[in-house]
């Protein structure tokens, strides 16, 4: 009878207000805080999910890529203007590629965050088209009859002075570039690639790229319970001599400097925590024991990370070397439940804010159907959703060591953002990620922003 009194109650609290709806009343019913999401259309109706691929430039623009998941046309790069409030579309992901008209797999996805350096912006390119194989998603090996092979992913920069875009390399083996960085200090570029997971070192000095082979076993093109990996997806470089960190579904953390011929593992440290979990490093489905995102945090010479499915926030101190655990950065419904979230990677929309030393984090959280927790899959055998679940917005004050859970983000109408696995937060604090939109009777990923959470706070 709560539930029905409650529900009857929003309803007509919606008459007034089309931020509340019965809907988001039922998931999460004790919650006394709610964030109301704008959503934007960017006119690309084939756009699909999106991992990363959002970044605030240093002119406070948005630059966002929309996946695509097409034969016949690649993701598409744009713009966003906060002080306009327009979208400008920049590219087509092929075209820049040089690949337009070819016929081969078209470059469907950038599967990185943008990295400043002068008034460029680097990134690289990934596949949006795959071939099930096992089951399993996987890189095209006998694409349909008319088309070719993906040539390989691009590593690309973008002048946000005068547009220009520059194709500075391409990927090994016809792979996809699946995780990349960038030394901004010094123009050196780090990727990994997928399915293989190859670690590329792209010198600006040379112009050339060198492959330190594979990491990590067979990679995500393995063998299920035998040589299959999951593949990092996030690396972080120590300002100070440029090394740059990343780990394995094991838990080894490993680095690797531009003077190195090869990669090294960190001694005396590793990811592999009970707080974490416990997980078969060669089964699919999970990130196992590699971090989820992590990022630099220069006023302590550390990164701080989070781990993907357990949500534990960490910092590891590369110099000492040592990674402390430092407390659980899921939203308030999830801790009280006890379990993981439904989104078994865990999150990428982590970073930092732009006062530089408060973390944002675009987390999961249960939702609640009369009473009872809405549970999903216990397992599955390809990518990472298991079932359906609330958007919450976490922040971590560093200095002041304050979480704080902003309550879960729903749109006007009462619909939940899904799929998020990105941020960028403005210069103004706004919160801007790429999200599954319903309207009309169709689904698109697009751009969403969330004002700033602290404001009238």
């Amino acid at each position: 009878m709560k539930i029905l009194s409650l529900c009857v109650t929003l309803l007509l609290l919606n008459i007034f207000s089309p931020t509340w709806s019965c809907a988001a009343a039922e998931s999460e019913s004790e919650y006394p805080q709610r964030l109301v999401a704008r959503t934007y259309n960017s006119g690309f109706d084939l756009a699909h999910d999106t991992y990363n691929a959002i970044s605030t430039a240093s002119d406070g623009t948005i630059i966002y890529v929309l996946s695509s998941q097409s034969i016949d046309v690649g993701g598409q790069m744009y713009c966003y203007d906060p002080a306009s409030d327009k979208i400008r579309h920049l590219a087509d992901l092929t075209e820049i590629c040089g690949e337009k008209g070819t016929k081969a797999i078209p470059q469907g996805k950038v599967h990185c965050n943008f990295y400043q350096r002068g008034s460029k912006l680097y990134f690289s390119t990934h596949a949006g088209f795959y071939e099930i194989i096992d089951g399993m998603e996987m890189m095209v090996k006998k694409p349909p009859e008319g088309y070719k092979l993906y040539p390989g992913g691009h590593l690309l920069s973008y002048d946000i002075v005068s547009g220009d875009f520059d194709d500075l390399a391409i990927a090994p083996y016809g792979e996809a570039f699946l995780t990349t960085t960038m030394d901004t200090n010094r123009g050196h570029i780090y990727a990994i690639t997928w399915p293989k997971g190859y670690f590329i070192h792209y010198d600006p000095t040379t112009k050339k790229i060198k492959n330190l082979g594979t990491f990590s076993a067979a990679g995500e093109t393995g063998i299920p319970g035998k040589t299959y990996r999951t593949l990092c997806r996030s690396m972080v470089v120590d300002p100070r001599d440029g090394t740059v960190y990343f780990t394995t579904s094991t838990g080894k953390i490993l680095s690797y400097s531009p003077d190195a011929d090869s990669l090294q593992t960190v001694e005396a440290v590793d990811m592999k925590k009970d707080y974490f979990g416990s997980y078969d490093p060669s089964s699919a489905g999970h990130m196992g024991y590699n971090w989820r995102r992590v990022i630099w945090y220069e006023p302590e010479n550390a990164a701080y990370g989070v781990h993907g499915n357990s949500g534990y926030l960490f910092r590891f101190d590369p110099r000492k070397p040592s990674l402390e655990v430092i407390e659980r950065l899921t939203s308030i419904p999830s801790k009280r439940s006890g379990m993981f979230d439904q989104f078994s990677y865990g999150y990428l929309g982590f970073d930092l804010g732009s006062d530089g030393h408060t973390l944002y984090y675009l987390t999961g959280g249960p939702i609640y159907i009369d009473g009872k927790r809405l549970k999903g899959k216990d397992r599955i055998a390809m990518g990472a959703a298991r079932g359906k679940e609330n958007l919450h917005l976490v922040t971590y004050d560093i200095p002041a060591g304050k979480y704080t859970d902003h309550g879960p983000i729903f749109y006007k109408d009462g619909q939940r953002p899904l799929y998020v696995n990105s941020i960028a937060v403005g210069k103004d604090g706004a919160v801007y990620t790429l999200a599954r939109i319903t309207e009309n009777g169709r689904m698109r990923a697009d751009l969403i922003k969330i004002n700033n959470p602290f404001r009238n706070r």
